[in-house]
């Protein structure tokens, strides 16, 4: 049965199978994990198993639930299947993500309880969860959360859901930086639960809350449902796992294909865990391997392999191709960020094919420095996730307001967001004498007519007056280094920023990208104009989808694709991997790096044939160390270059040493070789040295 299913796809539909793959495609009942690595066909398999079951097995296809991790892959899913194998059985399948699912779910329920529920996602929604944030926060804090607060606020609520924690426990484990945040957790939980109000997290608890509750609910889904297959396992949350568990047993007829090396959702409670206990929780479960990948390059793959290797804490399997050699993979070292950007740019205008390539990163904030080098050069791009908190960022805000200052020295408004932040001992009362004044003299004037200040103030404010003169006169790049150094901002934030919530490495990457956006202005008008021209340009990206244009996107937003050229960016200790993770492996918790590391690993694996990895000398003018991820790629590469030289010297071969000239090799013994050089004699010395010191070459 199984040959001639795989001769009728290979000859009907030219899907040819290899033996692992064929493997599991063939598995029918009972518990299934399929490990695929990087560019395995998981979809391929997965719609093949789907058909087999269907064609070969006789199951309903409404009997079979295929659960994937995005809308988009639940649709090109559903498409390429139906494609393959008829609209008539494609339309009968169900492809759904875990959310749609479980809200059918909480729908079902609803009807029958007769309870209305409200979704609060989105802006069409009649109640808005961010709206309903921001109230619940001014209330607690009485103050008003930036962008990036409340996307920090909107994470943890998450995280507490999928990992189903208690917000007690949550607040243990964590050392949040957000003012009262188990207050505003709870008061966003009972507002909720007061008006029926739900978001997409409260789908799963209810849906997991429905079926502990109502047996009979729980049976209708087991027996529509007989067979339950999973897309990339390795994303799901504990939330989801117990849902997926809920209904899959007590035939555990479920079909998970998964990649524990490409697990990087840990911040939304991801659990890679749960697949490497697999085993344990479905003791009868069949374990297949997916590990020839069709994707790329063999220099890419066996690099690649041996560096997600470094990972403990995953299952033993060996990336392979059949691809032949390509480009090997390239390690950039650049003096800094203009540096990279010059040599991305420089590669991309011979070629004039962007939309094949791709640059990839850790952060959004990389997304600045390129596309300010890329609207001057006219380089056409995509931005995969234009979500920008950048540009609503306090500090590029405070950074504006001391230019609408220098320019305009009536502009209380701007000087109120800095006033404090200079050292210059201006108090509140000070402050509000300014705003209540009636005249409309410069800050600085009615700062001078203000009852409270001693002389040596006086003395400050008519020294803050000059130096915001000067500051009017200056090049925006060197305005921002005299507001950080003259004005005293740098000190500020480094004494706040903790305080704050923010690390101070984070603060300079954004200071940083606001000097390369003003480096190419001639003046402060220039440099805010092109803050907005900019800004523009990113939300305008996305018209550019399709067309031959560089895609721009963080490494998590471009998993599942796939690129001829992958450009990797600011690989810097600190960036990649985070402050925050170093600081933690230190502490002997492993568990960050290794998620980083696997980050690194999917990055590397979209590409095809050309991967270049950049590195930098210093950011912001401030010295920095490559990513000790690049560190361990050269150590590989390196010796892969030994092994490949040493089995390529042998006794006769022909050589020259840096120092010592031509000579031949007389005999080699393990790390000792022998070489009869034409003007030194004979020399003994270490293989392996000479190799890692690029002493030592073969006359090919």
């Amino acid at each position: 049965m199984g040959n001639e299913f795989f001769d009728f796809l290979k000859m009907k539909y030219r899907i040819n199978l290899n033996e692992q793959q064929k493997m599991a495609v063939l598995h029918k009942d009972g518990p299934a994990i399929v490990l695929a690595v990087p560019g395995a066909g998981k979809t391929t398999v997965l719609i093949s198993r789907t058909a087999h079951m269907i064609l070969n097995h006789n199951i309903r296809p409404e009997n079979i639930l295929s659960i994937t991790f995005s809308k988009a892959a639940a649709r090109d899913m559903k498409d390429r299947f139906s494609s393959i194998f008829g609209h008539n059985v494609g339309s009968r399948t169900i492809f759904s993500t875990i959310h749609s699912f479980a809200y059918s779910v909480v729908r079902d329920y609803a009807n029958s309880a007769k309870i209305s529920y409200t979704l609060i996602e989105g802006d069409s929604s009649s109640a808005n969860k961010t709206a309903m944030l921001r109230d619940i926060y001014r209330k607690i804090n009485n103050a008003f959360i930036n962008d990036d607060k409340l996307e920090e606020l909107q994470s943890s609520i998450s995280y507490i859901k999928n990992m189903m924690l208690d917000v007690d426990d949550y607040m243990k484990l964590n050392n949040s930086s957000l003012n009262g945040f188990n207050h505003i957790y709870n008061m966003y939980e009972s507002i909720k639960k007061e008006n029926n109000f739900i978001d997409f997290d409260d789908m799963l608890t209810l849906a997991y809350d429905i079926f502990n509750s109502n047996p009979n609910i729980l049976n209708k889904y087991r027996n529509r449902f007989n067979y339950i297959q999973v897309d990339e396992g390795q994303d799901t949350s504990k939330i989801q796992n117990e849902i997926i568990k809920a209904i899959s047993r007590p035939s555990n007829n479920l079909f998970i294909v998964a990649d524990d090396d490409q697990s990087i959702y840990g911040f939304r409670g991801a659990v890679p865990e749960e697949l490497l206990n697999f085993n344990k929780v479905y003791p009868a479960a069949e374990m297949f391997y997916m590990e020839k990948n069709y994707r790329s390059s063999n220099n890419i793959v066996y690099i690649c392999n041996e560096f997600i290797k470094k990972n403990v804490s995953r299952y033993s399997k060996n990336l392979s191709t059949s691809n032949p050699n390509n480009r090997p993979i390239t390690i950039v070292k650049v003096k800094d960020q203009c540096q990279q950007y010059k040599y991305i740019i420089d590669n991309l205008i011979k070629k004039q094919c962007y939309y094949n390539a791709a640059i990839l990163y850790r952060n959004n904030l990389s997304l600045i420095g390129i596309v300010e080098s890329f609207t001057r050069h006219n380089i056409p791009f995509y931005v995969r996730d234009s979500k920008m908190n950048f540009f609503n960022h306090w500090v590029l805000k405070d950074v504006v307001a001391f230019f609408n200052v220098a320019l305009n020295p009536k502009d209380k408004a701007s000087f109120e967001k800095i006033y404090f932040k200079m050292n210059r001992y201006i108090s509140k009362n000070a402050m509000n004498f300014v705003l209540n004044a009636k005249n409309s003299e410069s800050v600085f004037d009615l700062l001078l007519e203000f009852p409270g200040f001693q002389y040596f103030q006086l003395e400050n404010i008519r020294k803050l007056n000059r130096e915001f003169k000067q500051l009017s006169k200056k090049s925006p790049t060197d305005g921002i280094s005299f507001i950080e150094k003259e004005l005293e901002y740098a000190s500020y934030l480094k004494d706040n920023c903790k305080s704050l919530g923010y690390s101070f490495e984070g603060i300079k990457s954004i200071i940083s990208n606001i000097k390369i956006i003003a480096m190419e202005t001639r003046n402060i008008p220039e440099f805010l104009e092109k803050l907005n021209r900019l800004q523009k340009c990113i939300e305008d990206s996305k018209y550019n989808k399709g067309k031959n244009a560089i895609h721009l996107s963080t490494i998590h937003s471009a998993k599942g694709l796939e690129f001829e050229e992958v450009y990797m960016i600011d690989l810097v200790d600190g960036e990649f991997p985070s402050s925050s993770t170093i600081e933690a492996y230190s502490d002997g918790n492993f568990k960050p790096m290794e998620e980083e590391r696997r980050l690194f690993y999917v990055g590397m694996t979209r590409a095809k044939t050309h991967l270049d990895i950049i590195t930098m000398d210093s950011v912001n003018n401030e010295k920095t160390e490559s990513s000790r991820f690049v560190k361990e790629l050269q150590d590989i590469m390196l010796t892969l270059q030994e092994s490949q030289t040493k089995n390529s010297i042998k006794s006769g071969a022909q050589v020259v040493h840096t120092r010592f000239g031509k000579g031949r090799v007389q005999n080699l013994n393990k790390d000792k070789i022998e070489i009869l050089f034409d003007n030194n004699g004979l020399k003994k010395m270490s293989l392996s040295s000479c190799l890692k010191n690029d002493l030592l070459k073969i006359v090919r």
